[in-house]
């Protein structure tokens, strides 16, 4: 349960932790962020994966897209893989400087948790903190997703899912790094509400309770509204969350021209209360069409190392009209008001985590109230059902990373909501 005196004795130590920095960092404090300053924090993001491996590594590029994004009002970039490895100082001053902070996934593909075979090991704890430790470095990284879509309905990979936010935040404090928020971007499916959020946010030991949620929604699909897209039932199952939660992907393509009317929404008086902004997908415009800009036309990808199934990846970013104006539009007009830590951390102290669910017959699979597995182990899914003390056994688990810790691979469609993925299952790889 939420304390006010912890939670103001833990934002205080974040605070004397980075009293000198220049950028203001991003807290999870009850169920809203809020900067060092003091102010609520609602995301205006877009999703940035130029390359399948890493596109935080290009100073120049970083440089031209920081600037046109803030053009667009912007301020939060997700990215889907990076490598661990390698040189992020240019980017993330880059995009510090423009006021764009960012959400980046730990896991890859050879490390992700998987829908129907989960596994939770040492091998992806490791890669997952070569990530963190990398990322932890910078003032403007505001969070961290442990998974991207891995529940199937039933969510037979919830507890693992919950396991590994459990060893991050365990990882992250001995470490003795700030609080950077860790949580899972969940696919929008009907038969996980809300039990999934639930399930994250649940529990009386804190160690084990993700620190966010956020969901890939593509429910609002040109002029809808509130009610006809179903976010109404949104904000009904996150009244009372102690956690926030946010739209980590969204922007239905069909049908054309985007509109992006669901941000009035997300940021106007029906859910700003609840929801902490959203995430527009995507940045690059490519074969699956959901582009903001582009770097010009599409070319043979023979003739062109730079342009991966012809559509080039660096240069200058062209705005795709009329999508990127009309999402400009939005964002210009809606700044919800928010509150101040100073006004919300009393009411803060009495938020409670919901009720864990239960299993149920042909629905949610998983009993809330049952042990997670250790580092290694696997569970038995009756046992994890029923509630009882599951039985575990080590199994030398198949994800690993890739050696020196780089992270490799890319997302054909990086985390798109699953009933969007069999319009793009023809393609290989991601960009």
């Amino acid at each position: 349960m939420f304390k006010s005196a912890t939670l103001a004795l833990l934002f205080g130590f974040a605070v004397l932790d980075n009293v000198l920095a220049a950028t203001p960092f991003i807290s999870a404090i009850g169920s809203k962020f809020f900067t060092s300053d003091g102010d609520q924090f609602f995301i205006r993001g877009i999703a940035y994966q130029l390359i399948s491996t890493d596109p935080l590594i290009d100073t120049e590029q970083c440089k031209r897209d920081a600037t046109q994004m803030k053009d667009l009002n912007a301020n939060v970039i997700r990215v889907y893989h990076v490598d661990p490895t390698a040189d992020h100082q240019g980017c993330m001053d880059a995009f510090a400087e423009a006021g764009i902070y960012l959400f980046v996934d730990l896991d890859d593909f050879p490390t992700q948790i998987e829908q129907e075979h989960p596994i939770w090991n040492k091998t992806q704890l490791n890669a997952f903190s070569l990530v963190l430790d990398e990322f932890q470095k910078y003032d403007n990284t505001a969070g961290v997703f442990v998974g991207n879509e891995t529940q199937a309905a039933g969510s037979p990979a919830a507890p693992y899912v919950k396991a590994a936010i459990r060893d991050v935040k365990a990882y992250r404090d001995s470490k003795k790094y700030r609080k950077i928020p860790i949580g899972y971007s969940a696919a929008d499916v009907p038969g996980n509400r809300p039990m999934l959020q639930n399930y994250l946010a649940c529990g009386d030991n804190d160690a084990e309770r993700a620190e966010f949620f956020a969901l890939n929604v593509y429910e609002w699909c040109g002029d809808s509204s509130y009610d006809g897209s179903g976010y109404s039932m949104l904000v009904q199952n996150a009244t009372e969350y102690n956690i926030p939660i946010f739209v980590s992907e969204t922007g239905c393509r069909v049908p054309r021209p985007r509109l992006f009317t669901d941000q009035s929404a997300i940021f106007g008086p029906e859910m700003s209360n609840t929801w902490s902004g959203a995430i527009v997908y995507e940045w690059i415009e490519e074969a699956n069409n959901y582009g903001l800009i582009s770097y010009g036309p599409k070319v043979d990808p023979k003739e062109s190392t730079d342009a991966l199934d012809g559509f080039p990846r660096s240069g200058k970013p062209t705005p795709v009209s009329p999508d990127y104006s009309n999402l400009k539009s939005q964002w210009a007009t809606l700044t919800p008001p928010g509150v101040k830590l100073s006004a919300y951390s009393v009411s803060a102290g009495s938020i409670t985590p919901p009720a864990c669910p239960t299993s149920t017959a042909g629905g949610w699979k998983v009993n809330g109230d049952a042990s997670l597995p250790s580092l290694g182990q696997t569970l038995d899914s009756a046992a994890t059902a029923s509630g009882a003390t599951p039985t575990a056994s080590a199994t030398k688990a198949s994800a690993s990373a890739t050696g020196g810790g780089t992270i490799t691979g890319g997302k054909e469609v990086a985390g798109m909501g699953i009933g969007l993925i069999g319009v793009m299952i023809g393609f290989v790889v991601w960009l």
